[in-house]
Formats: structure tokens, sequence, C-alpha cells
């Protein structure tokens, strides 16, 4: 009996094709019931998540990326950079609404999503990296602390899940030369 190897792949979508804005809704709704729904905490409707991932592509200081499972997108996650008339933080970019859905878990990812987020962000000028993320996140908590990023603060009263308020953390990461 043979047993294949699932194919991963990342890359960065500037627009949709095929099934992925299917794809991407159904692996963000997975992803908000598995509890690492960026934000979102219940399952909005079709239409709303629809729109708001064409939304994503038309700021243009973001970029999306995917990761694909087999050809099928399973996460995400983004790089946004300041407005352009912020001088002062031009120099830094944020790391945010990464998820993989809980059926894709283990394949690697989230390390590759991460990965390819940072050397956007090395090619744009960018030298720090910032995220945060709630404390239940244990996963992604222990992914990006072993990948160099430095808690610098925690705030306790940072998200309500369940009716209960959930402390988050905030993590930043120096790229290439600014280290």
């Amino acid at each position: 009996m043979s047993t294949k190897k699932p194919q991963t792949s990342i890359e960065r979508l500037t627009a949709f094709s095929g099934n992925d804005l299917d794809d991407l809704c159904a692996a963000t709704e997975a992803a908000i019931v598995g509890g690492g729904g960026f934000g979102w905490v219940k399952v909005p409707p079709r239409g709303v998540l629809e729109k708001y991932w064409a939304g994503v592509l038309l700021v243009p200081e973001r970029q999306l990326f995917v990761g694909r499972l087999d050809g099928v997108i399973a996460g995400s996650a983004q790089l946004t950079r300041a407005p352009r008339n912020n001088e002062a933080q031009s120099w830094a970019g944020h790391l945010t609404a990464a998820f993989v859905a809980p059926w894709a878990r283990g394949y690697g990812l989230a390390r590759g999503l991460v990965g390819a987020i940072e050397e956007a962000a090395q090619r744009a000028g960018i030298e720090v990296l910032n995220l945060d993320l709630r404390e239940t996140q244990k996963a992604a908590i222990e992914l990006y602390e072993q990948l160099g990023y430095t808690r610098w603060g925690t705030h306790p009263c940072y998200a309500r899940v369940d009716g209960r308020i959930v402390p988050g953390h905030y993590y930043y990461k120096r790229l290439g030369s600014a280290k």
C-alpha cells in the first residue's frame, strides 16, 4: 500500500482564480470553529467572508499569502505596512490574520507562511515585524517563539471569547540587517 505525502505550497495571492475564494472561505470557517479565526469567534455568513477576502486584495498596504495542501487553500497570513503618510513607522510591518485550518495542521504550512511573510517584508525594506495574538492560541505562540519572535508585552483585556476576557501577547522580530 502506497501512502502519498500531501503536497504543500506557499504563494502570494494577488487575484482569485478557480476555487480560490471558496477554498479560502472554507478554510477560514474551519479555523474560526477551531478557535484560530484571527479575530472572528463566530463564523460569519459566507457573503461577509467573500467581501472581506475580496477587500484584502484591494488594499495597497496589504499582501495576502496562502498555504495550499494538495492545491487547496488551507491557510493564510497577511503582511501589512503603515500608510504612506506614516513615515515614522514605514520601516515596520505587521504579520496579521494568520491561520491554518485544523484539517491542514502538521504539514508545515504555518511555518511556511511566516517564512514567506518575512521574505516579502525584507524585499520591501521592512526591518521589523510586529504581531499580536490571543493567549489561547498556544500552538501559534510556540511557533512564533521558536522562530525568534520576542514577546514584549501582554494586554490583560485583549479580546472577549465566549463571554470571557482573554489576554493577548505582543511580539516583534527584527529582520536581516536590523538585528
